[in-house]
């Protein structure tokens, strides 16, 4: 009994680690689109129509996006963890429960 118990939480730690690994791959690939496509947006601007900076927008836009992702991605966004996640997940079966105790 004890063993598959270790082996639940084995599978457990390793879909958890899986995920996050996920995850940082997904920032990295965004962070390399921006730092190619930025650039040539940049340029695009410049050469066509240097009197409005209309990049701005999509680099300020984007930048954004990208820094919540990093943030989320390594863990620095407390609502956006698992722990918090799982907190929540029990909060509401926790409220749930009470509701459907309360009808019977």
């Amino acid at each position: 009994m004890e063993i598959s118990m270790e082996g639940n939480y084995n599978k457990l730690t390793y879909e958890r680690a899986r995920k996050k690994v996920k995850d940082i791959k997904g920032f990295y690939i965004n962070l390399m689109c921006y730092c190619i496509v930025i650039p040539i947006l940049v340029f695009l601007n410049l050469y066509y129509t240097p009197q409005y900076y209309w990049f701005l927008f999509s680099m300020i836009g984007w930048g954004s996006g990208l820094l919540i992702h990093g943030l989320a991605a390594f863990g620095y966004l407390p609502f956006m963890s698992r722990e918090w996640e799982e907190k929540k997940l029990k909060k509401f079966l926790e409220e749930e429960k009470q509701q459907r105790s309360k009808f019977r």
